[in-house]
C-alpha cells in the first residue's frame, strides 16, 4: 500500500474521530452552559467563561472538520482547499484553540477533581469529562497536524510545495 492510500483512508477516519469527540464535548459544554444560565450555580465567571470557550472550540471543530471532510471527499488532490497549506492553517488554529481550552479547564480544576472530596464545583463529573475529552481532542488534532507536516515535506520534495495535495 502506498502512502496515498493510507491518507485516503486515514483522512476521513481521523477527521471523523475529531468530529465525534467534538460532538461529545459540545454536548457537555452546552449542557453545562445551559445549567449555568438556568441556575447561576457556576463557581464564578472563570468557570462559566471557560466552559463557553470550550463550547465555541467544539463548534468550530465540528463545522470546519466537516467542511474539510466534504472537500476532501470531493477532490482529494485537485483543490487549493484540500492542500497541505489549507490543512496546516485549519489544524494549526484548531490546535491552538484546543490547547487553550484544555489547558484552561485543567488549570481551573487543578488538574482534575476528586468528586468524593470536593464541594466547590456543582457539576464535578461533567467538568472532569469536559477536561478529559478536551485533551483527547488535543491529541487527535496534534496527530493530524503531524501527519499533514509529514505529507507537506513529501509534497515539497516532489516539487508541489505546500499548495500540493495531501495525496
Amino acid at each position: 500500500m502506498t502512502m496515498d492510500t493510507h491518507v485516503r483512508r486515514g483522512h476521513p477516519i481521523t477527521l471523523g474521530l475529531i468530529i465525534f469527540f467534538a460532538i461529545i464535548e459540545l454536548a457537555l459544554a452546552a449542557w453545562l452552559t445551559s445549567q449555568f444560565n438556568k441556575f447561576n450555580n457556576e463557581n464564578g465567571l472563570t468557570e462559566r467563561d471557560r466552559v463557553r470557550f470550550t463550547l465555541f472550540t467544539s463548534t468550530w471543530t465540528i463545522v470546519f472538520s466537516a467542511l474539510f471532510l466534504i472537500l476532501f471527499a470531493h477532490s482529494a488532490s485537485g483543490s487549493i482547499l484540500t492542500s497541505v497549506l489549507s490543512h496546516l492553517v485549519f489544524l494549526g488554529f484548531t490546535w491552538l484553540l484546543w490547547t487553550s481550552s484544555a489547558a484552561a479547564i485543567t488549570q481551573m480544576l487543578g488538574g482534575g477533581l476528586n468528586c468524593k472530596t470536593q464541594d466547590v464545583f456543582v457539576y464535578c463529573s461533567q467538568l472532569n469529562a469536559l477536561e478529559g475529552i478536551a485533551w483527547v481532542e488535543w491529541i487527535l488534532v496534534t496527530f493530524a497536524i503531524l501527519v499533514v507536516i509529514v505529507r507537506g515535506i513529501s509534497a515539497s520534495r516532489r516539487g508541489d510545495g505546500y499548495r500540493g495535495g495531501l495525496v
